[in-house]
């Protein structure tokens, strides 16, 4: 296997990549629908890249409206093997302050309203014990500590439905279960991307302090948009640094997710099931 491309899906404040070379569009065609954009694809360093603003150009698409299925799908059709996350959060801890970066290493999943994987036809259970594809994530740390950026590498984010912020009382509690940092986004995106077998891993942006710190103001979307802008430059640095890293067939368990996780009885996979899920199944059915 060779060098698989690199994929970015860019949160609030990340529209494109302006280090691109040789850009163009690509719209792609999925079972699941439009994703949220067209796919702009190019080069960085030498290397292949796919680019994809998660909110749609204008930030058209709220979180619980953007079509996570159709943008992973997209993804993997265009030959990504790496998916570089970048988010907007609140941090849920004194530490991290508004400004700071954040690659977490785990989720909860507290979105309520969206569909969370591609197998409704049949039966796919995929380990997401470590939810983080290590190589991405310690590609993105190295890349991160030569910045100026203070960054924390680890922790927990949690995924709200949204749009609104927390209330107050969520944000306590969400502190009790150790949670480091708040988002919409990042789920189902990262289940989806362990079924379509990707390597992902997020480089969040930390904007306010959600709601539960007594001495900040509470989340003020001008604020938050702010630091963006200002973190949107340190973001691609970050991101540049990474795409060098990350070379090579891929050896880690994202690569083979799939292998032992389809259940239903091959047999029993009809051929539109399989034609509207070939790009995902096809190597684990075929004798």
């Amino acid at each position: 296997m060779g060098t698989g491309k690199i994929g970015v899906i860019g949160g609030s404040g990340l529209y494109a990549m302006a280090a691109l070379e040789n850009v163009r569009e690509v719209e792609v065609t999925t079972p699941f629908g439009p994703p949220s954009d067209a796919y702009i694809v190019g080069s960085l360093h030498g290397r292949d890249m796919v680019f994809l603003p998660r909110h749609g150009r204008g930030h058209r698409l709220p979180p619980s409206a953007i079509n996570f299925r159709a943008n992973m799908y997209g993804l993997k059709a265009l030959g990504v093997e790496w998916v570089i996350a970048v988010s907007a959060v609140g941090s849920m801890r004194e530490e991290i302050q508004p400004g700071h970066l954040v690659i977490p290493d785990q989720f909860i999943d507290r979105t309520r309203s969206r569909v969370s994987t591609f197998f409704e036809e049949l039966t796919v259970h995929v380990a997401f014990a470590d939810p983080v594809c290590a190589v991405v994530a310690h590609a993105l740390q190295q890349a991160a500590a030569a910045t100026e950026a203070t960054v924390h590498f680890g922790g927990t984010y949690l995924c709200m439905e949204g749009p609104q912020f927390s209330t107050r009382a969520e944000s306590r509690l969400y502190r009790q279960w150790g949670v480091d940092v708040i988002g919409m986004t990042n789920m189902p995106e990262a289940k989806l991307a362990r079924e379509a077998e990707l390597c992902y891993a997020t480089l969040a942006l930390a904007t306010d302090y959600d709601c539960w710190h007594v001495s900040a103001a509470d989340v003020d979307i001008g604020t938050i948009l702010a630091i963006l802008q200002h973190n949107v430059q340190l973001a691609q640095e970050v991101i540049a640094r990474t795409v060098p890293q990350l070379q090579g067939p891929r050896t880690c368990s994202c690569s083979a997710a799939l292998q032992t996780a389809i259940i239903t009885d091959r047999t029993m996979i009809s051929p539109a099931v399989r034609e509207r899920l070939g790009l995902l199944i096809d190597r684990y059915l075929t004798a």
